[in-house]
């Protein structure tokens, strides 16, 4: 396990780096719903009447007039894609900056099998992603509590698997692209992100595409969809399943059988 833990030690900065900017932006909104209560009724008529833009965020299911649903429109967006976009950067390199960084050669005169390298960086991804959801669903129950505010335990953790499933997808998405590309493509997977994110919300408007939503990994982890129901969407959750276990395996055929460029 000597790569895992390189492979953290490395990611260490990253990770931090964007558990505190999520973690502490998604904290200051919810110590900032003090200041907006007075005003925040007004607002919330406003936006749920706003027609499809409203269906889009989830504001036709919860109001902004209370601070459940302050988070589960506002706070769990912003949670959802910083996290994924986290997931997608770090999935993105694991594999392709060997070559770029021209240190493949070395990595594979070592007494270990590509089965293995693959599957320790992939732990070691897969560690982040955890390890990322933990610490801000714990920085998020700080903020509820120095409000005085409860929520849900059932919604609030049904949330944060989905959103963990999503972050995982997407990272494991990213991670079999690297194993195709010989250096880290940093634009294609913030690129990729948007455009998840983008399809959840075009699905959700028109009838005609909503099909899209066994595609897009935003639309099983949508708070407000799970706060307003206590469940999460099955079928979509098992078709995000099948998706990270075959791109996982595409990832492993792929590296195993790659000339890699020393």
């Amino acid at each position: 396990m000597i790569l895992y833990r390189h492979e953290m030690r490395m990611n260490l900065k990253s990770f931090l780096i964007w558990t505190l900017c999520v973690g502490a932006m998604c904290f200051g909104c919810i110590l900032l719903y003090t200041s907006l209560e007075d005003s925040i009724q007004g607002m919330a008529d406003m936006y749920s009447n706003m027609g499809a833009m409203s269906v889009a965020l989830g504001m036709d299911k919860m109001s902004l007039a209370t601070l459940r649903g302050f988070y589960g429109t506002e706070i769990a967006m912003m949670h959802g894609l910083g996290g994924a976009m986290f997931a997608a950067i770090s999935g993105i390199s694991l594999l392709s900056k060997e070559e770029s960084g021209h240190t493949s050669e070395f990595l594979n005169v070592l007494p270990v099998g590509r089965t293995n390298i693959l599957f320790q960086k992939y732990l070691a991804l897969f560690s982040n992603i955890i390890l990322f959801n933990l610490v801000c669903a714990a920085i998020y129950l700080l903020g509820f509590c120095f409000m005085g505010e409860q929520i849900s335990p059932q919604e609030f953790w049904l949330y944060h698997l989905a959103a963990t499933l999503m972050h995982l997808e997407i990272a494991t998405i990213c991670f079999m692209i690297s194993a195709f590309t010989r250096k880290p493509l940093p634009g294609a997977a913030l690129g990729l992100t948007i455009f998840l994110f983008a399809a959840d919300m075009m699905c959700r408007i028109i009838p005609a595409i909503k099909n899209l939503k066994y595609l897009t990994p935003f639309y099983y982890a949508n708070a407000a969809d799970i706060f307003t129901t206590t469940k999460v969407n099955l079928p979509c959750c098992m078709t995000a399943i099948a998706v990270t276990s075959i791109t996982l395996f595409i990832a492993l055929i792929r590296y195993k059988t790659k000339d890699l460029t020393p």
